[in-house]
């Protein structure tokens, strides 16, 4: 149940900001962002260990950040199936993924968040489908932008807990004061009345409203949120900070600011 926030205010100092919610098996590997990808020495990301991809890659040069969520639809042939991993590398890197063959890739969503916007391109396994967000508070879910993909989950558990974590977090981002992160100060300082929220919210870890979450499956499997991604971009700048998800004594990492 990956999520992402979008919020689009066109005139502000910082016109984009995008939080990016991980959520995976807890058993799988990774590494926290850097510069993991020897071909392109620009980009920064946190490195996926089991195929090499990453779920969010910022190209601080362009300043330009793509996360992706898994999607619902007919899976790819295994015998040809490639990592997804690889989509946020190329659309940072190429401006997007329109021009690629995706029937190598299970379904997703690729959120592409640029300083004058942002745009999701949402792959069910026979289509792409691309949108530019509006103004405002967006979220994109697994169910895809505001849970409206025309292929979603077939669970109306998971559905129902998509949609609870994003109507509480709209309604709680909203009400807070929108930062403008700029400079190279503690993530507190720059975002604000955000961060309190980002971390959580006093929501337990399995509430169905939680952004922060842990579901026991009870076979030794543990599904979770493992990190919490923050970018604002702007003409004049970017800023990435990122922690290990529950947030705890490590804090937050400032992966890049200008």
């Amino acid at each position: 149940m990956c999520t992402a926030f979008v919020s689009i205010e066109p005139g502000a100092a910082v016109p984009v900001l995008l939080l990016s919610v991980r959520d995976e098996y807890l058993g799988r590997a990774w590494l926290p962002p850097d510069h993991h990808w020897p071909d392109r020495p620009g980009l920064l990301g946190g490195l996926d260990l089991a195929a090499g991809g990453t779920w969010l890659a910022v190209d601080p040069a362009r300043r330009t950040a793509a996360c992706l969520l898994n999607g619902f639809g007919p899976l790819a042939p295994a015998d040809s199936r490639l990592t997804r991993g690889q989509l946020p590398l190329t659309a940072v890197t190429e401006g997007g993924i329109g021009h690629l063959d995706l029937t190598p890739y299970d379904p997703f969503h690729l959120v592409l968040a640029r300083p004058d916007g942002a745009a999701v391109a949402s792959w069910d396994g026979r289509r792409l489908e691309q949108h530019e967000l509006p103004a405002g508070l967006s979220v994109v879910l697994n169910d895809g932008v505001e849970g409206l993909a025309a292929n979603r989950s077939a669970s109306e558990r998971i559905s129902a807990l998509m949609a609870s974590r994003a109507d509480h977090f709209r309604a709680r981002f909203a009400a807070a004061p929108r930062p403008e992160p700029t400079g190279d100060g503690p993530a507190a300082q720059a975002w604000g009345a955000w961060l309190p929220i980002v971390t959580g919210d006093g929501l337990a870890l399995d509430e169905d409203a939680a952004l922060v979450q842990r579901r026991d499956f009870g076979d030794g499997r543990t599904w979770g949120s493992s990190s919490i991604s923050l970018l604002a971009l702007g003409p004049d700048g970017l800023r990435y900070d990122f922690a290990a998800a529950p947030v705890g004594g490590a804090g937050w990492q400032r992966v890049a600011a200008d």
